[in-house]
Parts: C-alpha cells; structure tokens; sequence
C-alpha cells in the first residue's frame, strides 16, 4: 500500500494535488489540523510499500521516518522546514530547501517543471509567500483578476487548516484535497457557483470580521501582539490573521495568542516581511514552539510565559 502523508494547510494539500494530478494512483491518506505534524508515524510498517510525505518537519518525524527506512519503505519527501540530519540511504528520495521565500508546492512544481503551476501559485499565496506567487504568476501570464482568485483561493484553504482539531475546520483536510483533486486548474474551480472555494469564503468573510476587534497585547517599532478568545472561529483565524498582520505592518513581526482550554495559549509568530528570518529560532526556544524562519508558533505557551514571549520577540528584531 502507499501512503501520502501531508500537512492540512494550503501548501500541504495543493503539493499533493500536483503530484496526484500528475501521478494518479490509489492510496492512503494521513493528514490533519495544521498543527498536527506527527503524521509519519500513523504510517502502518506492515502494511506500507512506499510513502511520500509532504510539509512537515522531518526534524519532527525523524525516528517514524528511520523505521519506514529501516524496513524497506520507498520515501519520497518534499519540505521547507527543518530537517535536521537527512537520512542517506537509496530508500529515501528528499527535495528539502529551507530558504524563506519557497514552500513545498513550488518544491513539488519544480519537480513537475511547471505542470500544475496554477496549483503552486495559489499554494505560494496561501502561505503568504506573496512575492514568490506574484513572480511566478507574473512568469506565467496570468492577469491581475486571476492572480487575485488565486490568492483568495490560497487564503480560504489555508484557513480551513487551522483548529484544535478536525472539529473545528469547515472541510476536513483529506476531503478537501479530494475536492481540489477534481480541478486540474484552480481557475475552474473559482469559477463554479456553488464549489468550496465560495465555501470557505463565506465562512472565512465571518470569522476575519470577529477577528478585527482582537484585544492588543503590545504594539510597538519591533512588534505587535493580539490576543484571541477560546473559541472555534478564533483558532480557525489564528494563521490567517497573523498573516493579514504582516501584511499590514511589514517591518514588523505579528504574534496571534489564542487562548486554549487549560489556559495556555497557541502562539503564531511571523516575522517581519521585510526580515523574514528567527521567527522558528524564537519558538523553539518555549516549550512546545517551532516552525520556520518566517513562520512559526507554539502549541501550548504557558501563561505567565506571555511577557517574555513578547520580549524575546522584540527584542530579536530590535
């Protein structure tokens, strides 16, 4: 059996549309909320032939991924976060660049040399890699109104990645990549009355107008902070709005908390856009914290750890 592995947010999803639209076949789907990026190891050794594994950390998933090698398992795996030490044997087939400005889908559309690039532009723009998807869409041809469909199709599904768990999303990630499947041009997609893309529009329209009032924690020369209730629509923001925050202030970095049911906080840091580096450095220095150079959040800061989350922030980009 096969076994395609893949992060639910928008590069996640999008990077396995490509493959599959190029490579159809039958497998077994493992994914989840955005944050849950322990998937390798839900991958069956007795019953796993092959895997290709898609936007999550190898780093995190280095001792399941020995022991799929370790048994005979085929891995293809393509990421941009951090890797750690790459295993280096035959069986293992990886694509990893950690650069600040690709993501996985545009890895995934090199390696197709361009087949789906509609697909890897609207994955570029869901991650908030907007100066890649704009050059790639400038590359490519594609009209100001296109360029906008694809990024607000990016956005939507990105979105719908975010949650405590697959309760919370409006799609669940393996339903919407069977969605997105159909479409071999996500233009199409855009275009059909009544598809997700209109959706998750609708409901991402709602829970952004809630997230305009967010309380705020701190906003100075080197950051801003807002604080989010516990509830559903605010954890489904949580990305979304950190990245609407970056947009906003460029030369600033953006932390979204969102307050979690034992009273810790989920963090989303990104750093500035013009400075689009520490941001995975700084979270990793909390427990539960990590991501990329761009990107990055924790899963569960403790409370009285707010001031000195904030601090440290300002005090990196200082």
């Amino acid at each position: 059996m096969h076994f395609d592995v893949f992060n639910g947010d928008a590069d996640g999803i999008i990077a396995l549309v490509q493959l599959r639209l190029a490579e159809p076949k039958q497998t077994k789907l493992i994914t989840g909320v955005k944050r849950d990026i322990a998937l390798v190891e839900k991958v069956s050794i007795e019953q796993a032939m092959s895997a290709t594994i898609l936007d999550i950390s190898m780093e995190k998933n280095i001792t399941s991924l020995t022991q799929l090698l370790n048994n005979e398992v085929d891995v293809f795996y393509v990421d941009h976060h951090r890797a750690g030490d790459i295993p280096q044997t035959d069986k293992l087939r990886a694509i990893i660049d950690t650069d600040a400005n690709t993501c996985t889908s545009l890895l995934v559309n090199t390696h197709l040399n361009h087949q789906y690039v509609n697909w890897a532009i609207t994955a570029a723009y869901g991650d908030n890699m907007l100066a890649s998807a704009e050059a790639l869409a400038e590359q490519v041809g594609l009209s100001q109104f296109e360029k906008s469909q694809l990024k607000a199709l990016g956005i939507y599904i990105n979105y719908n990645g975010y949650g405590r768990s697959v309760n919370d999303l409006h799609v669940a990630p393996d339903q919407l990549y069977l969605k997105l499947l159909q479409y071999e041009n996500p233009l199409a997609l855009v275009a059909e009355p009544n598809s997700v893309f209109h959706q998750l529009e609708n409901a991402y329209n709602q829970d952004m107008e809630k997230a305009i009032s967010a309380q705020i924690l701190a906003d100075n020369k080197q950051c801003k902070a807002v604080v989010l209730p516990d509830e559903a629509w605010a954890r489904r923001v949580s990305g979304v709005f950190g990245n609407e925050l970056a947009n906003q202030s460029p030369d600033k970095a953006n932390i979204v908390f969102t307050i979690n049911t034992d009273g810790s906080y989920t963090v989303s840091l990104r750093a500035p856009l013009n400075n689009k580096q520490g941001a995975g450095d700084i979270c990793a220095e909390f427990p539960t914290g990590g991501g990329r150079a761009a990107a990055a959040g924790v899963n569960k800061l403790p409370a009285e750890m707010i001031n000195a989350f904030i601090k440290a922030v300002a005090q990196y980009y200082a």
